[in-house]
């Protein structure tokens, strides 16, 4: 006997669960739960509340439509216009990185340090690197607001996302968007209390193994950085102590390279190095003093 056609809310979402865990997806109902409630405009919450009501055609064929995207492997942040974190509601699309709750980690580490960093009268001085969305750009911003931050990034698309952002959260006029390849937007003899950044660190070998959702939709810059992954944070570390005050620290996220770019550090002559784990105890953010002269 075939199964009935569907009717109510909670129907369509246990077969849109089937749908994507049959096309491989591996959270097929938080995915399913979260497109049906951008096709309705509601929360997650309210889909259970609102369990038994019937779907229109119109929201149907909505909802059918966000589902081929995510069978495809689009991610959802894409096809919902922002990522699911609980820190910032962003808008994100394929111009920028998906913003990973793992860069919690840098923020909240940053945030600690830059409480005793602030100056009598002159605030605190950011630079983020290679912003994308402006996620981190924008963290600093709301969550102190003595900061004033400047904000970097190689691709004009990018910064056509970054600002409306910041724009959305308030912040618009204490972030600096400037476009150029790490610090070539910078002004010589500009200095900051802080440099962050969240720079590519995947090796070009390891593109196969990702998932397609990052493989095949995330802008690749982003997260590709030459054969060994260490090709942008070399070049970022190289010049880093020009653009820092001699009491200002950097701020690096890692994943893959974290070896490589400790042991970086600690040869290029920087003080203080440390590693920071995340909540899943890796290895997510380093921190280092620039190099005493």
């Amino acid at each position: 006997m075939s199964r009935p056609a569907p009717r109510l809310l909670l129907e369509y979402l246990s077969l849109a669960s089937e749908h994507l865990a049959a096309k491989g997806i591996v959270s097929p109902r938080l995915d399913a739960e979260l497109l049906l409630a951008h096709a309705l405009g509601l929360s997650r919450v309210q889909l259970y509340m609102n369990h038994d009501r019937p779907l229109a055609k119109e929201e149907v064929d909505r909802f059918r439509e966000l589902l081929r995207r995510r069978a495809k492997r689009e991610p959802v942040a894409y096809i919902i216009g922002r990522p699911e974190l609980g820190w910032l509601e962003l808008e994100v699309d394929r111009r920028v990185l998906i913003p990973r709750p793992e860069t919690e980690s840098l923020v909240e580490t940053e945030f600690g340090g830059l409480q005793g960093l602030v100056r009598n009268g002159s605030g605190l001085r950011v630079l983020d690197v290679g912003t994308g969305s402006g996620a981190i750009a924008i963290a600093v911003a709301v969550e102190l607001p003595h900061a004033t931050v400047v904000a970097t990034d190689l691709t004009a698309a990018a910064l056509e996302v970054a600002p409306r952002n910041a724009a959305r959260h308030g912040v618009a006029d204490r972030i600096d968007f400037r476009q150029g390849d790490l610090y070539d937007a910078l002004v010589p003899g500009e200095v900051f209390d802080v440099v962050i950044s969240n720079p590519p660190y995947c090796g070009s070998g390891e593109l196969a193994g990702m998932d397609p959702e990052v493989r095949d939709w995330e802008p690749l810059p982003a997260l590709v950085s030459g054969l060994d992954g260490m090709q942008v944070t070399e070049r970022l570390v190289a010049r880093a102590p020009e653009f820092l005050r001699p009491d200002g620290f950097l701020l690096l996220e890692v994943g893959t390279q974290a070896e490589g770019a400790h042991d970086l550090l600690v040869r290029r002559g920087w003080c203080d190095v440390r590693m920071v784990a995340d909540l899943a105890g890796r290895a997510r953010v380093l921190v280092a003093r620039p190099p005493a002269e």
